[in-house]
Parts: structure tokens; C-alpha cells; sequence
């Protein structure tokens, strides 16, 4: 895991090096281990190195290989690296390390951007070919591992975080007033390709972008599974239940391979403790793992111990179990979102933040739930958006999800701040409208799954674990499993209050009350009921000047609910307040004005 930056030239000119030197140097958290740059041409790579696999120089980057002419700077991890590189070898390629980034260099040259096709696991890469000078950025199957842009006509920038590329200058960081609508209409998401500021894009999941020198650029979306009813298991439970848990082991089984000890984050929940009895199951011992609570407030508990300490003692884990006190909290608030690649309001942001920071003293890469929720149907809004007919399916999501009606959040912004038209509700209608999703449940996690949660949970974690150099595997994003997941029943997946076939695996090796407890969340509680040095923060940064020559929100009612700081909650019950704080904090951490 690690972090890359680059400049590509259209103009003639070098590329700037002291730009890529700062946007280098602003990716050290996700690459504490080692440092390096090249240049040729118009193009020139920075690279940040946290040591996962072959933790000898061998495996640093930026990596050339001269006999073939190619450069690369990758971030992530390639599962399969053994395999493939043995595949190489066979059509006659040599090694001179034991890295993974190797092998998706020899790879690039075997089959061109088509090795992605081969690749199983998360990852970002950038691939410079030394004869054409053409450029190609490739971006992992489920946007797990995150790759910025921001182009003019003379050049193309790109990074593993958005604050790097600020760092770089020359960025256009005005509002996108498409990108504040989704921001809030759907918790903090913007999806892909935009980003909050009109001057960065990022790469979609799934994509390669073919650059040539000339600046012109061609994407192609290389995975998309089918969200229909086409596989051999028919309708049986028993078929779907044995294929899953196969896929489930594999996926596990893969995210274990490191040249370093490998952790759990365990919530306490059924995602997180499956994985800790698939890792015992598949004969790991010493499994380490990690559970933080935060203090109770406004009668609301911030803890799940009870469970995690159940899962710990059950499989005999080294269990590392952390209290946050409340007051903690509001010091935590800032650094927690200048972590953010993007803003995010999602209150356990912070948690993970904190939590990231204590793992990271201890191991190198965690795996995490992660997911499992969007993927098989978790959360309790699937069941009223799959009621709905198959037409009717974006009004349902959008009734079930968005957390405001197009005129309650134009109402919230200053006049010409928000978009003219309801556009959230186009690209929900656009997403879910397209072939190949047979019911209203399938198009609506094919959207959450495939649009939005690579910019709301994964972006979430990526974030707050690189920010301490860990690296953080999501097995429920597995690809082969989310095309296996894709493909069942939705019946299988809705029973049981949601996740019915995980659950179904859970009662084998998990205890009861770990499977039949109802759904949990990582709570905060002092974010969300805006305790008093939390809402202190709030306030101070929303009257701030900064925000209110930036003028995004009404000021009226930012006034309003400053008075009455829990009076304001979106559809689904979040802390509208904190919607907007965390924006405006989010923009004065990286000096945006």
C-alpha cells in the first residue's frame, strides 16, 4: 500500500519536479517506508512506500524496467501476484524482485491495459511507456484504492489524494455545484468522476485511462457484473449458501498474503467476526484483533464490546480492546477530516481515525467488514426499495435513501450555490434505469455497490488507515464474490432482516448472539448528539470568516441550528449541522478559498 503522484507534459515543457516533489511529500502517511521519483520527458512519477511485500529495495518505486521500456508507480496489493508471476515467467519474462508491483509491470507488457482483466485485489497503478510516451492510469474493479486527476491543456496531474494534488497548485477549487447536490443528497457521497472542487476528477472503479501525448484520452470500463438470474444454482438456498461460503474462504484466504502480520478490525458485528472465525477455520493462529468504543451520550451507548469480547474469546484472538473518552473527541475532529481525501460525514470517520492510529503501533495491514452490507443487502432500506416495481425502482431508492428532497437543499444554500435541477435524482434514475438488473433490489445495489460506495465506505477507510500507514483488506469485496452475490436470489439476501445467506453461514461457526443481534453501527455518540466541545468545534468553524466569505450555506439557518443543534436531522436521522460543519471544516483544513 502506498502512495503515487505524477505530472504529464502536453506542452512541450518538463514537468514540473518541485510540484511532484510537494505532492510526494503531502502522500508520506500512506508510505512512511521509503521515498522515490523519475523523470523522463514529458513525464514524471513520485511515489511514497509503505513495505507490505518484499520489503527489500528491490520492490521500491517508481520501478523501470529498461528492456522493456516501462515505468510504473502502483498502490494497493495484487492477491494473485504468485500466480501470474509464475504464468509470466512461462511466456518468458524475468524477475528481479518479489514484489507485486513487478509483476503488474511484466504483466502490462504481456497484455497491455488488459492486464487488469488478470489482476485480483485492490490497486491503483500509472504505467509510463518510454518509446510512445503514452500514459495509462488503471483504478481497481471496486474503487477500493482511490487515483485523482486534475487536466488542462498543457498537462495532466494525478495522485493518490485530493489534498496532494492541491499541494501540486494550479487547481481550480471552486465549488462543483453538481457534486455539494450529491454531497447532500446521499451522506457526503460524490460519486465518480467528480469531486467536490470543479477542478479534480478521479478515475472510476473499473476504468483505464489511455493517455497519449497529443492530451487526448480514452476510458474504458474494463467489469460490470450482471445483476440478473443467470447461474446454475437456480433458487436453492443450499447451492447459494456452499458457493458463497466458498468464496467467502478464498476471499479471506487472499487478503492473507503479506511478508507482514496481518490483523482484524473487529466491530463485533457479523461481517467483521465471520472473518475472524474464517481466519481460525482456515488454521491462522495468533490472529490479532482490534474493537474501540466511545463513551455514552444523550442515553446512547458507544460501545459493542459485549459482542467483539464474545468473537475474541470464542476463537482465542489476541484482542487489543481501546475507550475513547468523549472529551478526546473535538481534538480529534480536525485532524480526523484533514485525513479525508474528500469530505465524508460519516461520524465513524473519527472512530477509525483513532482506532487506525493504536492498530498501527501494533500491525501493518487489518482486514475490516467492510461492504458486506451493500453487497448482500444489509441495511433495512432494501427491503421498502425492493417492494417497489421494477420501473418505479429510482423514486423508491430515492424516497428510501436520499436524506433531503431537491427543494429542502436548495433551501439550505445561498442563492446561485445550488444546482438548478434535482440532478441527484438523474443520476440515480440514469444508474438504475440501465440493462441488466432484473428487480428494483438488484439496480439499487448494483448503484450502491458500483457508484457510491467506493466515495462513502471504502474511501472512508482507505482514508483513515493510510493516514497512519496501514492497510486496511475488504474481503466482501472480493470481485469473484460480488459477481457470485450479484447473481443471487434477492429472497436470499432480503430474509432475516437483510444479509439472510451471511447469516446462514454465520449459525455455523459463529455464537448465536452474534448473528442474531440486531444490525449495529460504529457509533459516535458525541457527534451525533453534538456534545458540548464537539458542537464548540462546530460553531467556531461555521461563523469562521472563511466561511462566511466562501458564503456556500444560508446564514440564517446555520444561525438557526446552532441554537438548536439537534433540532435539524436529514431523512434517515443523521445531524444536518454536521453535514454542513463537515464540509466547511474539511475546506479550511487544505486552505481551500
Amino acid at each position: 500500500m502506498c502512495g503515487l503522484s505524477g505530472e504529464v507534459r502536453f506542452d512541450g515543457e518538463r514537468p514540473g519536479l518541485a510540484a511532484v516533489e510537494r505532492m510526494t511529500d503531502v502522500l508520506e502517511p500512506r508510505g512512511p517506508d521509503g521515498r522515490g521519483a523519475w523523470s523522463q520527458g514529458a513525464v514524471a512519477f513520485g511515489h511514497r512506500r509503505l513495505e507490505i511485500i518484499d520489503l527489500s529495495e528491490r520492490g521500491a518505486q517508481p520501478m523501470t524496467d529498461p528492456e522493456l521500456g516501462l515505468t510504473i508507480v502502483f498502490n494497493g496489493c495484487v492477491y494473485n501476484y504468485r500466480e501470474l508471476r509464475a504464468r509470466l515467467e512461462q511466456r518468458g519474462h524475468r524477475f528481479f524482485s518479489r514484489s507485486d508491483t513487478e509483476v503488474v509491470l511484466k504483466a502490462y507488457a504481456e497484455w497491455g491495459a488488459g492486464c487488469v482483466d488478470h489482476l485480483v485485489g485492490m490497486f491503483a497503478f500509472v504505467v509510463a511507456e518510454h518509446r510512445t510516451g503514452r500514459v495509462v492510469l488503471a483504478r481497481d474493479r471496486l474503487g477500493i484504492k482511490p487515483l485523482y486527476v486534475t487536466q488542462d491543456a498543457d498537462r495532466l496531474r494525478f495522485a493518490s489524494s485530493l489534498p496532494a494534488l492541491l499541494a501540486g497548485g494550479g487547481v481550480d477549487t471552486s465549488i462543483d455545484p453538481v457534486a455539494l447536490h450529491h454531497y447532500l443528497s446521499w451522506h457526503g457521497t460524490v460519486p465518480a468522476p467528480r469531486t467536490i472542487l470543479a477542478g479534480v476528477r478521479k478515475i472510476p472503479p473499473a476504468t483505464v485511462r489511455v493517455v497519449d501525448p497529443d492530451a487526448t484520452h480514452r476510458d474504458s470500463c474494463y467489469w460490470q457484473p450482471s445483476y440478473t438470474r443467470g447461474s446454475d444454482l437456480g433458487e436453492d438456498p443450499a447451492l447459494w449458501r456452499e458457493a458463497i461460503d466458498d468464496a467467502l474462504r478464498t476471499a479471506v484466504r487472499r487478503r492473507t498474503v503479506a511478508d507482514v502480520p496481518v490483523g482484524v478490525l473487529l466491530s463485533g458485528g457479523l461481517d467483521s467476526s465471520l472473518l475472524v472465525a474464517l481466519l481460525a477455520e482456515g488454521g491462522h493462529e495468533d490472529i490479532v484483533t482490534f474493537a474501540m468504543g466511545f463513551e455514552a451520550e444523550n442515553g446512547e451507548d458507544g460501545d459493542e464490546f459485549l459482542y467483539s469480547d464474545l468473537v475474541a474469546r470464542t476463537f482465542g484472538t489476541d484482542h487489543h480492546q481501546f475507550m475513547i473518552p468523549s472529551a478526546r473527541l473535538s481534538s480529534a475532529l480536525v485532524p480526523a477530516i484533514g485525513a479525508m481525501s474528500e469530505p465524508m460525514v460519516s461520524h465513524d470517520a473519527v472512530a477509525f481515525h483513532l482506532l487506525s492510529q493504536r492498530v498501527a503501533e501494533d500491525v501493518k495491514v487489518v482486514l475490516c467488514g467492510q461492504g458486506a452490507d451493500e453487497v448482500f443487502a444489509g441495511y433495512d432500506w432494501y427491503a421498502q426499495i425492493a417492494s417497489a416495481a421494477r420501473p418505479d425502482a429510482a423514486g423508491a431508492y430515492a424516497d428510501a435513501y436520499f436524506d433531503r428532497p431537491h427543494q429542502d437543499l436548495t433551501a439550505m444554500l445561498r442563492p446561485g450555490v445550488a444546482a438548478e435541477h434535482d440532478v441527484s435524482r438523474e443520476f440515480v434514475r440514469a444508474h438504475m434505469s440501465a440493462p441488466g438488473a432484473e428487480t428494483a433490489l438488484d439496480a439499487s445495489l448494483r448503484m450502491d455497490v458500483h457508484a457510491l460506495m467506493a466515495d462513502d465506505p471504502v474511501k472512508r477507510v482507505d482514508n483513515m488507515t493510510m493516514a497512519w500507514g496501514l492497510e486496511a483488506r475488504v474481503p466482501f469485496l472480493d470481485h469473484e464474490l460480488v459477481e457470485l452475490a450479484a447473481a443471487c436470489p434477492p429472497q436470499l439476501k432480503l430474509a432475516q432482516g437483510g444479509k439472510a445467506v451471511l447469516k446462514d453461514i454465520g449459525r455455523k461457526i459463529l455464537p448465536a448472539e452474534v448473528v442474531d443481534r440486531p444490525k449495529g453501527y460504529f457509533p459516535v455518540p458525541a457527534v451525533r448528539h453534538m456534545a458540548g466541545p464537539v458542537l464548540a468545534q462546530v460553531r467556531e468553524v461555521l461563523t469562521a470568516p472563511e466561511a462566511r466569505r466562501r458564503g456556500i450555506f444560508d446564514q440564517a439557518l446555520v444561525a438557526e441550528m446552532l441554537a438548536a443543534p439537534n433540532r435539524h436531522r436529514t431523512h434517515r436521522g443523521a445531524n444536518t449541522l454536521w453535514q454542513m460543519a463537515s464540509l466547511e471544516i474539511w475546506l479550511q483544513a487544505h486552505g481551500v478559498n
